[in-house]
């Protein structure tokens, strides 16, 4: 395990002991969280984008405000559904997020997961042509993002402008940020897919298809088929892959009240439908620290990741998420091999 990250969901609601209640607070915690998880030694602060949903949605005025405040620690999406973005636009934005954080972007993208609207994305302006599945308009738009932000042209000049006929790049430009694309995979297939593109991979808590092994067996294939098509494309760079967990410590009476009485469903997989077809669902890993290590230690899929990111209950507010992360920093995940980053 070479970093851990933290992935807010950013939920907020009015309900008894929410510490989230409106936007605002989603917002504006989500950046203190981040701060507080640099301090920490903590490796990243990833965001989870849904939308028509009281939760995170627009992610690059937050991952820009994030960058400003800290210095260190990567900052990124764990997804933004491509199906919704203006890909010209989102170039933009993610390229001045980019610059203004000094290259620490790390942009998981992918065709995204059920959302409240139905196609909903069609409501953004953006309906799949004809023979077009919305999978298929996601791949498009984030062919067209990647080659916006690697600098190629993607409109003509006006020559009464310019004075010449030529191609033109979006501006800015950040050097790197093209090697930062990561695709959000739920099947060993999309990740072979993947790897074939040159993206980063990114693996949640859930995965599009059962075989019947245990979660973790069936993601560390998935992750195996992807380095091993990453290497027959001949790509010159290493690939970075991460793996979403979440890990809930108890080490204290405010963790007891709160994940003790979790039941067997949360600590282990489960099978689910999900969108017509069957879908594995990994594991919580609650309890005592020395538990925790355990089963992780067992857990091929973050044994194969070189980032994992720990999926937090924002609702529950920044100190008590500052607590979690800090339980796992010097309780579990030193006795798996990772080491704070404390450089700038």
């Amino acid at each position: 395990m070479k970093r851990i990250g933290f992935l807010s969901f950013g939920h907020w609601q009015p309900i008894p002991r929410s510490r989230s209640r409106t936007a605002k607070d989603a917002l504006l915690q989500t950046i203190d969280l981040a701060v507080a998880a640099e301090e920490l030694g903590i490796d990243g602060a990833y965001v989870r984008v849904h939308h028509f949903a009281p939760q995170l949605a627009s992610p690059f005025p937050l991952l820009a405000a994030i960058g400003a405040r800290t210095k260190r620690i990567e900052i990124g999406t764990a997804v933004i559904d491509m199906r919704y973005e203006n890909p010209l636009y989102m170039a933009e934005d993610a390229a001045a997020a980019d610059l203004i954080s000094g290259g620490r972007l790390q942009l998981g993208i992918s065709r995204g997961s059920p959302e409240p609207a139905l196609r909903g994305y069609e409501s953004f302006g953006h309906v799949p042509a004809e023979g077009e599945t919305d999978a298929d308009l996601a791949r498009s738009h984030a062919e067209l993002f990647r080659a916006a932000i690697g600098g190629g042209a993607v409109a003509r000049s006006d020559p009464k402008m310019t004075g010449v006929d030529g191609g033109l790049a979006i501006e800015p430009q950040s050097p790197g940020l093209s090697d930062r694309i990561w695709w959000g995979s739920g099947t060993r297939a999309t990740a072979v897919w993947t790897a074939e593109q040159g993206m980063n991979l990114m693996s949640s808590t859930l995965l599009t298809e059962d075989t019947g092994v245990p979660f973790h067996e069936l993601q560390a294939e998935q992750i195996a088929g992807y380095r091993d098509a990453w290497r027959a494309a001949g790509h010159e760079r290493e690939p970075r892959v991460s793996v979403s967990r979440s890990i809930l410590p108890i080490v204290t009476d405010l963790d007891r009240e709160y994940f003790g009485g979790m039941g067997s469903r949360e600590r282990s997989d489960h099978v689910g439908h999900l969108e017509g077809g069957l879908a594995r669902f990994g594991k919580s890993y609650v309890g005592e620290p020395e538990r925790i290590v355990e089963e992780l230690a067992k857990d091929t899929a973050v044994q194969e990741a070189d980032t994992v990111l720990v999926t937090v209950p924002n609702q529950l507010g920044v100190a008590y998420n500052t607590h979690l992360l800090r339980t796992i920093a010097e309780h579990i995940a030193p006795a798996l091999g990772w080491k704070p980053s404390r450089g700038t």
